[in-house]
Order: C-alpha cells, then sequence, then structure tokens
C-alpha cells in the first residue's frame, strides 16, 4: 500500500506538470480513498476504462486524457455523471496528465512511440518543444511513404492514412502524437521529410502534396498507448505496487 499523496509526488516529480500551458488540469483530477494497492493505467477515463479498473481492484486510475478540460461544459449530466458517479462510488483515484505526458523525455508518448518505430531523437520543434525530429539509429533510409506508412501500420496494427508527393528515401521522420495537425509546418521547417501524428484535418492533405513531405495519421489513440503504462510501471514499481494497463479500442 501507499499513500496518495506520495503517488501524487511521484507523479508530479517525474512529469513536472508545473512546466508546461496545458488545456485541462495535470495530476489528481478526482480524489479516492487514502491508501492505494494497485494501480491501472489507461489512455482515456472513459467509463469502459473506469469498469475494467473497479474489475481489477484498482484503487488508482493513470492517464493521459482526463475528465476536465479547458472550456468545456462544466455541468455534471450524462457521461460525465456516470463516470464520477463511478469514480466516486468505489472510492477511486483519477490521474490525469496530459502535455507532459506527452513531453517525457523516456517515458513520454513521443518518446514511446519513436522507441515501437524505431526512431531515435535528434533535436525537438513546434510549441512548447513537443514536436520531435529524428532518423533511424543506423542512418538509413526507411524508403518510401508507402513503405513508411506500411511499418507504422505493422507496429501499431491498424491503417495509416498517407499523404505524399515527394521523397522516395525518407530519412529525416518528424513526429508528434495525438491531434497535432498544426505541428506539420514545424516539422517541415525542421527539415522533416515526413510527420507522424495521429489526426489529420483537410489542410494538411494540400499542404503534404504542396510541399512533397509525407503527411502520416496512425490515429490519436493507437500513437498515444505507450506513454500512460511506461510511466505508470514505473512508479508502480517504485512504489512496490501492482500496475496493470487496460487498453480500451478506439478506432479514432
Amino acid at each position: 500500500m501507499t499513500d496518495r499523496s506520495e503517488l501524487l509526488a511521484a507523479f508530479d516529480s517525474l512529469l513536472q506538470p508545473e512546466r508546461f500551458r496545458d488545456y485541462g488540469p495535470n495530476g489528481l483530477q478526482v480524489e479516492g480513498r487514502a491508501s492505494i494497492s494497485k494501480i491501472v493505467s489507461g489512455v482515456t477515463a472513459s467509463r469502459a476504462l473506469i469498469e475494467a479498473a473497479i474489475d481489477a481492484g484498482a484503487d488508482a486510475i493513470f492517464v493521459h486524457h482526463g475528465l476536465f478540460w479547458r472550456g468545456q461544459d462544466g455541468r455534471v449530466t450524462g457521461w460525465m455523471k456516470q463516470r464520477l458517479r463511478l469514480l466516486l462510488a468505489h472510492d477511486i483515484n483519477l490521474f490525469a496528465y496530459h502535455l507532459p505526458l506527452d513531453a517525457h523525455p523516456e517515458l513520454g508518448n513521443n518518446a514511446q512511440l519513436g522507441l515501437k518505430l524505431g526512431l531515435r531523437v535528434l533535436s525537438r520543434f513546434g510549441e512548447q518543444d513537443l514536436g520531435c525530429l529524428g532518423a533511424r539509429p543506423d542512418g538509413l533510409a526507411f524508403g518510401s511513404a508507402q513503405q513508411l506508412s506500411d511499418h507504422i501500420s505493422n507496429v501499431l496494427k491498424r491503417p495509416v492514412a498517407v499523404v505524399y508527393n515527394g521523397f522516395e528515401a525518407i530519412k529525416n521522420v518528424a513526429w508528434c502524437t495525438g491531434g497535432a495537425q498544426s505541428y506539420f509546418e514545424a516539422a517541415i521547417a525542421a527539415g522533416a521529410q515526413a510527420f507522424i501524428t495521429g489526426e489529420m484535418s483537410e489542410p494538411q492533405a494540400h499542404i503534404a502534396r504542396e510541399s512533397g513531405v509525407a503527411y502520416l495519421a496512425c490515429g490519436h489513440h493507437a500513437s498515444e498507448r505507450y506513454g500512460a503504462p511506461a510511466v505508470a510501471a514505473l512508479v508502480a514499481a517504485q512504489m512496490g505496487l501492482p500496475h496493470e494497463f487496460i487498453d480500451i479500442d478506439n478506432p479514432a
């Protein structure tokens, strides 16, 4: 068992949320019991994840996407009521870290996606230095944009939307997990030949065709499956707690 305040201090010390301008509160979002014996991690604090955590006997849930966001309707009705009702009824703590979890240099979403795809970070770019620019450790090219897309699809086990009109031997790859469409032009300016993120909006297809820099959208959820379990597993091990990652499938 560990105390809730000790667990919060460990997460805060590792992820340093005070360094970031974010879209919602980082840290403890819903207070549960004071003593914690098991952590469940997941991508989003959905009702399905909360129910799975209850079944798993968790006292704490650690996620990337929490419940509260800047500008949202503050009324506790509908789906928000149902999620909060479950957390409060079962006295479960909800910890959520958004941009701090994206940015951690070893355990964050960007770092972990890079590891999965075989990319070494060479530099960072974009707002709050969240974007990564890198290459294969051996310095070789991935081949064409379609070959890179096939590689990503094989690793993440899902289709990848790809738009390209240029490089046939891609070496310099930029990436930023989740909904990082707005980082595309910064990635181009940083020297990327391809940009990987979770989502694509309408303008990026045209920019990809006109710039020759490939744009690859591999899924918001799929690109952010790796940071939360990496952080939660490390902290749980430090605290002597069991940890379980529960992946709630999401086509987005």
